[in-house]
């Protein structure tokens, strides 16, 4: 088994190219554009929601205080009034981005399971699909609890193959003979 301090140069590298690839892929192209569509009357839906300070979090609502309030006949009619949300909400203010881009370059890092000298594809389809399953296993359950859209999910997992890839390909190159 190696050690983890030889593989520095291909964890570093293949976090480089996979957080770099993943910024072209966010900002120059339009593959993700329509994976939030914007809410029919944003603006008073805003207006509505901002006296209420709702601070920065995940919910759900109609949510149910316990399996026995699900089943009672006012959160039925809670649920079926509408609107059913599961939504996130964030810190006002500007778009600042540092933290979560040197928390999605930390996250891009990748670990070790083979010997020193083993042969590429080996390296190449382990790391491969450790990277894969690690940047798009997590996103289904999320289309299939959640309702979060499919083509979402889709396109979100096709640029985990790419990044798995492209990772695996990076081992595969720097891996210590």
């Amino acid at each position: 088994m190696i050690e983890l301090h030889a593989l520095w140069l291909p964890i570093l590298l293949s976090a480089v190219i996979v957080f770099a690839v993943s910024s072209v892929i966010h900002m120059f192209t339009p593959w993700h554009k329509d994976d939030y569509p914007k809410i029919p009357n944003e603006d008073r839906v805003m207006d509505a929601l901002r006296p209420l300070n709702i601070p920065p979090g995940d919910y759900m609502f109609p949510r149910p205080a316990s399996m026995a309030d699900m089943r009672s006949p006012e959160f039925a009619a809670k649920r079926n009034k509408g609107p059913v949300m599961i939504v996130t909400v964030l810190r006002s203010g500007p778009v600042a981005m540092g933290k979560e881009l040197v928390q999605w370059f930390l996250f891009s890092v990748a670990g070790r399971a083979l010997a020193a000298g083993a042969d590429y594809l080996r390296v190449f389809q382990l790391v491969g699909a450790t990277a894969f399953i690690g940047y798009s296993f997590a996103l289904w359950p999320l289309a299939i609890w959640y309702r979060r859209s499919l083509g979402t999910t889709i396109r979100s997992t096709i640029d985990g193959l790419l990044y798995g890839l492209l990772t695996a390909g990076t081992f595969g190159w720097l891996w210590p003979r």
